[in-house]
């Protein structure tokens, strides 16, 4: 599985980005919860996840 492109989100509109956010947020939140109380989870999918809210969130920044 390859990180995300950032060309899927560009395309977006100013609230398909918020909500993305919030998504990708709440995501990571669930993985941090299931690395803290020990259960299975795919490690890679941390990574990729950070990844992906820094890259929404430089294009949320660089449309302001």
């Amino acid at each position: 599985m390859s990180l995300p492109k950032i060309d899927e989100i560009t395309m977006l509109s100013k609230s398909e980005l918020e909500d993305e956010i919030f998504n990708v947020k709440k995501e990571l939140f669930r993985l941090r919860l299931r690395r803290g109380t020990k259960q299975s989870f795919k490690s890679h999918q941390l990574k990729h996840s950070k990844h992906r809210l820094a890259q929404l969130l430089m294009i949320k920044n660089r449309d302001i």
